[in-house]
């Protein structure tokens, strides 16, 4: 089976119709041979299956396929039937109402209880998902039942795509390395003073001792990749509206993982009088009423680092030399509600990241991911010393978009960086720690970003994330510098002292 259109509605017009019958059977008759058909194969054009005339409506029933919607016909009949209409018969037609609206979507599976907006019912059998939409003249206008129906397709296509497990494939494995060390390194720094849990959700704060390995990490980063491919530092936002995640495409999905800002409805200190004065006399913060003086969200706090960056080139030319555009951030936290249980250093809300993006033309965006990858190889395997592989994986935003990567010839794309944690045992999961995305023409695409020549523009990220190389790091060489590789060693030089407690 594919996809099937029922639509019943009316055109209301301006005065009774059923002096033009003649005239609307013919014009009916002659769209279902032509008007209804562009653009489709021969005979899967939408039909006007039924009408009738009622006073000063005219009812029609519409079934269609795929190709020509039952509602985009409805509205490619609206206007020609108007002209002859009012050319012949001074009648009008003033609107459009919608009767009912059915769509009836393949899937092999129910996809459960769900809510989405303008449907009415959702019903599942034989291998198909029947919905009842509740729609009006403008939310036809306004495309509403083509994203429904795209948001069907992502949500039985998620159904499909099982995880990124299903979508992995080994690309490079190091020799097994001997580890020195078998200890969870978070327990063991909290031992020792390195670190301590902050007062919010994943958070912790560093000690002198292992913020001095994360500025070692950010140096090795700066100096061994950064500085030699050409990378220009920029200050990204931290702070981002609804609107950069509506062009990035993060507002399809980002909702439960991100923190939300909410601005105070206003600055007047006697506006908050009430809040204060509550703190004052009970010692607690009244969070009750303070959710009935702060804004409607307005965005989040960074949650994916690069997309704040967008706006910078947002609507901008730029010339064809200027290509690869490489940029990098290292301005502040990122920040994600992680779900699941939140553990150690490699899983945290709060986080600290070098940004990593450049774009140019798809060529030079594929070369110079190459060139990352080196780079990354030669710190993990000659700086580092560490036991890592790396793996090609489908996003889940490019698998919901048909971007299946290596498997379909594609470029487009995630190479993720795993290591083995020892005290994991033998058969415990790997970590990824490090990251290279091709991400095709999605930002440039996004925020209207053009090229001098005309060719088209792609971009690239990838995410150090200081907490995650860390954790391997430590996994694999353990806290003690005389059994770190020399030149770690070396960058690191004396750790400084704790700070003592009585």
């Amino acid at each position: 089976m594919e996809l099937q259109f029922k639509l019943k509605a009316s055109f209301k017009t301006s005065a009774d119709a059923s002096g033009a019958k003649d005239l609307i059977g013919a014009y009916f008759d002659e769209a279902n041979q032509g008007i209804l058909t562009r653009g489709a194969p021969e005979g899967q054009g939408a039909r006007i299956v039924e009408w009738g005339l009622e006073g000063d409506r005219i009812n029609l029933t519409i079934e269609s396929g795929k190709h020509v919607r039952a509602h985009d016909a409805l509205l490619r009949l609206r206007k020609p039937l108007a002209t002859k209409l009012g050319k012949d018969f001074h009648i009008g037609i003033r609107g459009i109402d919608v009767g009912s609206f059915v769509i009836r979507i393949p899937s092999e599976k129910p996809l459960g209880e769900i809510k989405i907006p303008y449907v009415n019912s959702m019903d599942y059998g034989d291998g198909v998902i029947t919905l009842t939409l509740e729609v009006e003249e403008a939310e036809l206008d306004n495309r509403v039942p083509d994203r429904i129906l795209t948001l069907m397709e992502d949500k039985i296509a998620a159904q499909t795509y099982g995880g990124k497990a299903e979508h992995w494939s080994l690309l490079w494995e190091s020799e097994k390395k001997v580890h020195r060390f078998s200890e969870d390194p978070t327990i063991e720094m909290q031992k020792r003073g390195w670190l301590k849990r902050g007062a919010s959700r994943g958070q912790w704060i560093h000690g002198p001792q292992s913020t001095r390995l994360f500025r070692v990490f950010e140096k090795i980063v700066i100096e061994e990749l950064l500085d030699p491919l050409g990378y220009r530092e920029m200050i990204f936002p931290k702070l981002v509206p609804w609107d950069v995640w509506k062009k990035s495409g993060h507002a399809k999905g980002v909702y439960p993982e991100i923190y939300y800002i909410c601005p105070p409805k206003t600055r007047d200190p006697k506006y908050w009088e009430d809040v204060i004065d509550y703190y004052k006399v009970t010692h607690e913060v009244p969070t009750a009423m303070i959710k009935e003086k702060i804004g409607d969200p307005i965005g989040g706090m960074c949650y994916a680092q690069c997309p704040p960056f967008w706006v910078y080139l947002q609507g901008e030319t730029i010339p064809t030399n200027e290509f690869p555009l490489k940029v990098f951030d290292h301005s502040g936290t990122s920040h994600r509600y992680e779900s699941g249980g939140i553990h150690g250093m490699e899983r945290v809300d709060e986080f600290h990241r070098i940004e990593i993006v450049w774009a140019g033309t798809p060529n030079q965006v594929l070369s110079h991911s190459k060139e990352l990858q080196e780079k990354y190889k030669r710190i993990f395997n000659n700086i580092l010393e560490l036991e890592w592989r790396k793996a090609w994986v489908t996003p889940w935003f490019m698998a919901q978009e048909g971007m299946t990567g290596l498997s379909e010839g594609k470029d487009i794309g995630t190479i993720d960086y795993e290591a083995p944690l020892p005290y994991r045992g033998e058969e415990g999961d790997w970590l990824e720690f490090q990251n290279v995305s091709v991400n095709g023409n999605k930002y440039p695409s996004g925020f209207n970003v053009k090229c001098q020549s005309g060719e088209e523009l792609w971009s690239g990220c990838s995410g150090v994330g200081l907490e995650r190389w860390a954790s391997v790091f430590l996994a694999q060489k353990g806290l003690d510098p005389e059994n770190w590789p020399n030149e770690v060693r070396e960058r690191v030089g004396e750790l400084p002292k704790g700070i003592r407690f009585l």
